[in-house]
């Protein structure tokens, strides 16, 4: 013990005596582990919700009957099932618009739920009785109750003019839900004798033959894997932040690796002394080891503070994408478990240990003799890049068969990760061809060793560089991505909001009365119904849409793929447009007939036309408002898109503003509406741009940390070139080229990988997550700004460095000749 303890006191002198580089091993852990558990933070957070609301409607691990046609389960089938003795729970699910946004509302019955009561605070029965209770209480999240501005005991008003019983905040209420009594969300939703669906114990053995004698065909066993909606629709939001994660995770884990293993080169003299004096190997092995796992502690924990933090600036932002994008509420309070920070220094310790494996392996297989040559493993630097040129071939290989042969979206990730670490091992190759052309192109003795000397720094700075042309990419793949979509989105929205005015009544009547007043205004050119309701196709939640035939669609409703005359024939009823993410969910292709749960029964009609429909969680069928009457009587008929001259919105609004009052439920122009999705759009990607960023801070470290760790070992380097009579100042110089000429290089190479990973995710990611693919664009100015970041990062990375070069003494230049090296 006592030859342990002295041998970790002298590998920990070199800390002492070498500050920054324990601070860039320090920085490398802290920055890994901090970005890595701040995503898994705000996953947790995201799963948290969902759980939770999968809870309360019966998904979590239990059996459901749901109606075999994707309709509503009527009431009376559920009263005889309960006669005949099936112990199931009623359910009722859908929308409401509260303050012009929605809000998932949920109908249950406690007194039949599985288990008894469902939330914690109905157990009692005195809770329970005020639930029941006319008027009833609303149970919604504090959070909840946050963002409409109720407060307990108040009664939200919802947009069509409903007033729902008195609101009582219950945390385990997941954000975004508003839980009633079913019999008020059958009222509130106009859906009177409907349910959504009829949930079953979690150990419940559902006997279909006992069920078809009670239902006939009418009902069918919902296995627990068919639950869970959103976990399902968000699970690519997760896979892309967890990416992300990954991503800064390695950048970190480059930053450590780079400085350790210089580390273990400048104390190579201590480590031949230890040696020499009796230390066994296996004692030195076994020091290194907890040495670098006491550093990952110490740093993990501080990582794991920092990704609290993170997470927690991130959050909102995560939550409006997942509301903007899948409809999700997440909560806006971190709330994390202790298996989160379990994790996140577990990661910190593996990551550490994987990081340092090269430079251990290394000392332990040297002999004492090589151990004194302080170069002794930079020789083996070629043979270990052919060794890397094979492993990248083996990624790129890997990456190849995902794509031919792997499906869904954990292929398209494979795929992506095979092609990012492949091209990431391939770059020393290709910086060493581009060096050695340089080289030979150059004339003079210091130009060709300024491209000799450059090709010799590549041992020290290949990592850096990795890491570099990784955060570059992917700066150029998402942001082609987020740029591409910003470009289909704006002009998508030009299309879809071509009315000059949006009005949403509180009622049918009302909406009824605003749409006579509006035909009557001479300004207004056309009141086109926008009706709607809900349905499922193959257990899938479906907007239905009711449209009048108009020039309005005709001319700017444009159709990604569309049979002859399939406005006609939409208007008729004899075809559907449907979403392109319902397209690819379901299979359904020009002509393919579906079955469409109505109110009487299934309607079949063909698929005459599939329409871009970006950013919508659900599917959506387009028909004629006539058909949407006939099939679905209780349809909502409150929204109205209005025509009129573009300088006559404003006094149209302001006329029906002050002649409708409290019938309108929410009215806006076309500008304000445009406006508001942009703002929107932009805030969905924030969580993007902000990892993308922190990518490429974390890379500028990287290069900062292998700049800064090599710069003692430079002076030995560069004292001769000095002595033959350059200058310091030169000597400066050219080390500033030397680091931008690496990374001009590393930028140049990043472009068409961050083309090829920007193809991946609008090609392959994208369809997979949400069923819907984008155009492929590129943005040439896009790589003029990656090239000046490049610049911009190598030059502020080199900065300290040969700051230090510069105000070397001579006579420490002079010591370089008089030392044994």
């Amino acid at each position: 013990m006592s030859q342990a303890f002295w041998t970790f006191a002298a590998l920990l002198s070199h800390w002492r005596r070498h500050r920054a580089n324990f601070a860039t091993v320090m920085v490398g852990l802290v920055v890994a582990t901090a970005l890595w558990s701040g995503v898994q933070a705000l996953n947790s957070q995201a799963r948290q919700s969902y759980d939770r609301a999968a809870r309360l409607v019966g998904e979590a691990g239990a059996p459901a009957l749901v109606s075999a046609q994707g309709a509503f389960v009527s009431q009376e089938q559920y009263v005889a099932l309960r006669r005949a003795g099936f112990k199931v729970s009623p359910v009722l699910e859908g929308t409401v618009r509260i303050g012009g946004a929605a809000y998932r509302l949920v109908g249950m019955e406690p007194l039949t739920r599985p288990g008894g009561a469902v939330l914690t605070g109905l157990e009692n029965a005195s809770d329970l009785e005020g639930f029941l209770r006319a008027p009833g209480q609303t149970l919604a999240a504090p959070q909840t109750l946050a963002d409409l501005g109720a407060a307990a005991g108040t009664r939200i008003k919802t947009d069509q003019g409903t007033l729902l019983p008195p609101a009582v905040g219950q945390h385990t209420v997941a954000p975004g839900l508003v839980v009633v009594d079913i019999g008020i969300a059958q009222a509130v939703l106009g859906r009177p004798g409907q349910l959504t669906r009829l949930i079953a114990a979690s150990d419940a053995a559902l006997d279909e033959a006992a069920l078809a004698a009670v239902a006939g065909d009418a009902l069918r066993i919902e296995a627990p894997e068919e639950t869970g909606d959103l976990a399902r629709l968000t699970e690519s939001f997760h896979l892309n932040l967890t990416a992300f994660g990954l991503l800064a995770f390695i950048v970190g884990l480059f930053i450590v690796h780079a400085s350790i293993g210089l580390a273990f080169e400048q104390r190579l003299g201590t480590v031949r002394t230890l040696r020499a004096s009796g230390v066994s190997l296996s004692t030195l092995v076994v020091v290194s080891i907890f040495e670098v796992l006491l550093l990952a502690l110490v740093a993990g924990v501080i990582g794991m503070i920092c990704g609290y933090v993170i997470a927690a600036v991130l959050l909102p932002d995560v939550a409006l994408s997942l509301r903007g994008i899948y409809g999700a509420d997440v909560g806006r309070t971190l709330a994390l478990e202790p298996r989160w920070w379990v994790s996140g220094l577990g990661m910190a310790l593996c990551g550490a240990l994987i990081a340092s494996a090269a430079s251990l392996v290394k000392v332990a297989r040297m002999p004492v003799v090589a151990l004194g040559r302080p170069l002794a493993w930079r020789e083996a630097h070629e043979a270990m890049l052919r060794r890397q040129g094979v492993v990248a071939v083996l990624c790129l290989t890997i990456a190849l068969m995902a794509f031919v042969l792997g499906e869904g979206l954990v292929a398209g990730f494979v795929v992506i990760a095979g092609v990012l670490l492949g091209a990431a091992l391939l770059l020393p190759l290709g910086l060493v061809a581009l060096l050695r052309l340089g080289e030979g192109a150059s004339q003079g003795a210091l130009a060709r060793w300024f491209w000799a000397d450059t090709r010799r720094q590549l041992s020290g700075l290949s990592l850096a560089l990795m890491a570099l042309l990784l955060a570059l990419s992917a700066n150029v793949g998402v942001g082609t991505m987020v740029e591409g979509f910003r470009k289909t989105f704006t002009g998508w929205l030009d299309e879809r909001l071509n009315s000059e005015i949006y009005v949403t009544a509180t009622d049918a009547a009302a909406g009824r009365r605003i749409a006579d007043w509006l035909e009557r205004e001479k300004a207004v050119t056309a009141v086109l119904p926008v009706w709607r309701t809900e349905t499922r196709i193959g257990a899938w939640p479906v907007d239905i849409y009711g449209l009048r035939d108009h020039a309005t669609y005709r001319d700017h409703f444009s159709l990604l793929s569309a049979m002859p005359k399939a406005w006609d024939r939409v208007s008729e009823g004899t075809g559907v447009l449907v979403s392109e993410q319902l397209a690819q969910r379901m299979s359904f292709g020009l002509g393919t007939e579906i079955a469409i749960p109505t109110d009487e029964g299934l309607w079949k009609v063909p698929v005459v036309g599939i329409f871009a429909d970006y950013g919508n969680p659900k599917g959506q069928v387009r028909i004629g408002v006539d058909h949407l009457v006939r099939h679905w009587p209780d349809a909502r008929r409150t929204h109205y898109s209005v025509r009129t001259a573009p300088d006559a919105a404003a006094s149209v609004i302001e006329r029906m503003r002050a002649a409708f009052g409290e019938g309108l439920a929410q009215v806006s122009d076309q500008a304000a509406l445009k406006s508001m999705s942009l703002r929107i759009f932009e805030r969905t990607f924030a969580v993007t741009s902000a990892l993308n960023t922190l990518t490429l801070i974390v890379s500028g470290i990287a290069l900062f940390a292998s700049l800064l760790t090599l710069a003692d070992v430079r002076i030995a380097q560069l004292a001769p070139v000095w002595a033959l009579g350059v200058t310091r100042r030169r000597l400066v110089d050219l080390e500033v080229g030397k680091v931008l000429v690496l990374a001009a290089m590393t930028a140049v190479l990043a472009v068409p990988l961050g083309l090829l990973l920007a193809w991946c995710l609008v090609a392959i990611v994208n369809v997979q997550a949400f069923g819907w693919r984008l155009p492929f664009h590129v943005f040439p100015l896009q790589w003029g700004v990656v090239l000046v970041l490049a610049l911009i990062t190598a030059f502020v990375a080199a900065l300290l460095p040969v700051l230090r070069l510069s105000r070397t003494a001579p006579a420490d230049l002079l010591k370089v000749f008089a030392n044994e090296r």
